[in-house]
């Protein structure tokens, strides 16, 4: 039979079958020995072959193929420095939400999880959250930080889950699509899921008064089919994302203003840090680069690991 995984939890794997069952699966022991570095050699959106064997009274689904993945959305391991963890394949698109405080997102954050989604040719949709609790000044800092990303060619989206505001926006943008949600603890992702189908009830928690980040309130990857004809995936928190497998002459490639201009480098092999009349440099200091961007951009080169910092 074949299905397509809805739910990891590192040993078991619910999967739902080509005739729309459920099945509960585990993967034979040599998955593990396939040369795949990851912490979970199977992740949800995976479409898999599997078959079912009695267990007692219980029919128990044994995985025995993965199908060939489009693309999938990779991190380093929190726990396995060397090794990696696939938290979704087979994406059409990405929501990333962001908030300014409760918890901060920065964009640091922001930058490397844009580049891991441009080098598995991931399409992302920022959703800048809480808009109905910020003041004057935070309101002039998210409509900076949305024109700076709609300028590179990010779709924005400015919306307050809590109180409905744009969730309409959100859900067209869903329709006939597999989506991700994707960001730290506390940014509202499962508050968004329930204001986009109230009937899933998934469980939402409130921040941390003393570290004003959020709780973790989703353990595993989990999709969902919603009644609008769209299939989410939740995911945990993600506090730090450290990049995956990237050459430092390549990581440039995937900020998308960058790339337009490194034919102008003098050097092919423009690291764009100290070389001489680089085109990404010279942009910068006219101001047609973000600073942030470059910031960003040199803590990956330099391979400086991205921290959930707290202010």
């Amino acid at each position: 039979m074949k299905g397509t995984v809805y739910k990891s939890t590192g040993s078991w794997y619910t999967v739902k079958a080509e005739d729309g069952l459920f099945h509960e699966c585990r993967i034979k022991g040599k998955f593990r020995t396939q040369g795949i570095k990851s912490t979970n050699p199977i992740a949800v959106g995976d479409q898999v072959t599997f078959s079912l064997e009695n267990i007692g009274d219980e029919a128990v689904g044994v995985i025995s193929e993965i199908g060939e993945r489009k693309n999938y959305i990779i991190r380093k391991s929190v726990k396995l420095s060397k090794q990696t963890h696939i938290i979704a394949t087979n994406l059409d698109q990405v929501f990333l939400l962001v908030t300014l405080n409760n918890p901060t997102t920065f964009t640091s954050f922001i930058d490397r999880f844009l580049v891991t989604a441009e080098a598995y040719d991931i399409p992302v949709v920022l959703l800048f959250n809480k808009m109905d609790v910020y003041d004057d000044d935070e309101t002039v800092e998210v409509s900076y930080l949305v024109n700076l990303y709609r300028q590179i060619g990010y779709t924005c989206l400015e919306i307050a889950a809590k109180e409905g505001k744009n969730v309409d926006q959100v859900k067209n943008l869903m329709i006939d699509r597999t989506s991700m949600f994707a960001g730290h603890s506390g940014v509202g992702k499962s508050t968004l899921v329930n204001a986009l189908e109230p009937g899933l009830h998934l469980k939402t928690a409130e921040i941390s008064e003393q570290h004003l980040q959020g709780q973790h309130t989703t353990t595993f990857a989990e999709m969902y089919d919603l009644s609008f004809g769209a299939r989410i995936i939740d995911t945990p928190g993600i506090k730090g994302f450290g990049i995956v497998d990237m050459e430092p002459d390549e990581i440039g490639d995937y900020f998308p203003e960058f790339f337009e201009l490194k034919s102008e480098c003098k050097f092919n092999n423009c690291l764009h840090m100290d070389e001489p009349k680089c085109a990404i440099k010279e942009a910068l200091e006219n101001n047609e680069i973000a600073w942030s961007r470059y910031r960003s951009y040199v803590q990956m080169i330099t391979g400086e690991e991205d921290t959930y910092r707290e202010r």
